[in-house]
């Protein structure tokens, strides 16, 4: 419990000092997360209306940035149904943050910070940091090119891991992917270091922009050791763009036979007025409770 009230101390003061105004916004929402990768909690009113336990505060802080809120911060309670192991639960907690004005680069340097200031009022040295395209970490760690391996190549990978069933026949090739990643890559990171993967394929976007070359997008992910501690974009705010991933999304959705949900319109509405350029990002505040005190279990902290 100090150690958390501590660290929560440690990030108000740092962005207090950088004028990043702290937020408070709706855990119970109208509508959901399409990301077919997300299971949400679902209720109902008394008049039968779906509601969304948020499993981030994303869409809330773009509506307001589209109002014109200035750079914000929130640390939100936020819950993803079906997430149990030694480092997930289905309830958990996010630090998440938006600067104006600042591409995804600029943000790594942001967070670089945010978590040398963390370190430091725990007298710990701050760990270097590193930063690496998707496609170098796997052409140094797996020995190939992510964009361009064919698919069976990947689904034969993935078989010899031994934990998958026949069913690796059916996995796409983010499936594959993702795999490799999780079940190779991130244990090979240096447990002293800041690691930052950026330029994912622009398969798995999610709500960043995509690079000019169509290919990759302007998104990131940040790892201490094998820890993933956050994920990061330079944000989408092209409403018509944004509208399709929804729709691939509920596609996505139906076609694993997964429980529809209600698209925001009000953040479709908060994208056609007007989302300013920023980069925004979630950090997994928990997972970072595990690191400063050497908890082996996130149930622990």
């Amino acid at each position: 419990m100090q150690v958390r009230f501590k660290l929560y101390r440690l990030i108000r003061e740092y962005f207090a000092t950088h004028g990043v105004a702290e937020v408070e916004t709706p855990i119970l929402a109208s509508s959901g997360n399409t990301d077919p990768a997300i299971d949400s909690f679902v209720t109902t009113d008394a008049d039968g209306v779906a509601n969304w336990l948020r499993t981030s505060p994303e869409f809330f802080h773009k509506r307001l940035l589209s109002a014109g809120s200035g750079d914000i911060f929130e640390i939100a309670k936020v819950f993803r149904r079906g997430e149990v192991s030694t480092r997930h639960r289905p309830e958990f907690t996010l630090l998440e943050f938006y600067r104006l004005g600042v591409d995804e680069f600029g943000l790594i340097d942001d967070l670089s910070a945010l978590f040398s200031a963390v370190f430091c009022g725990f007298n710990r040295k701050p760990p270097a940091c590193v930063k690496l395209s998707y496609c170098a970490w796997f052409e140094r760690d797996a020995g190939f090119n992510p964009l361009t391996i064919a698919l069976e190549s990947l689904r034969a990978r993935v078989a010899n891991f031994g934990v998958i069933t026949p069913a690796a026949k059916e996995f796409s090739r983010d499936d594959c992917l993702d795999l490799i990643r999780t079940h190779q890559l991130e244990a090979l990171l240096p447990a002293d270091q800041l690691t930052y993967i950026f330029d994912f394929p622009a398969s798995q976007a999610a709500l960043a922009q995509l690079n000019s070359d169509g290919a990759t997008a302007r998104r990131f992910e940040l790892f201490l050791g094998g820890f993933e501690l956050a994920n990061g974009y330079f944000e989408l705010t092209d409403a018509a763009e944004q509208a399709r991933r929804f729709s691939r999304d509920c596609s996505a959705r139906a076609e694993h036979g997964m429980p529809a949900v209600q698209v925001d319109q009000d953040l479709l509405r908060a994208l056609t007025n007007g989302l300013p350029s920023c980069s925004g990002v979630a950090v997994g505040l928990d997972r970072l409770l595990m690191i400063l005190t050497g908890a082996k279990n996130i149930a622990d902290v």
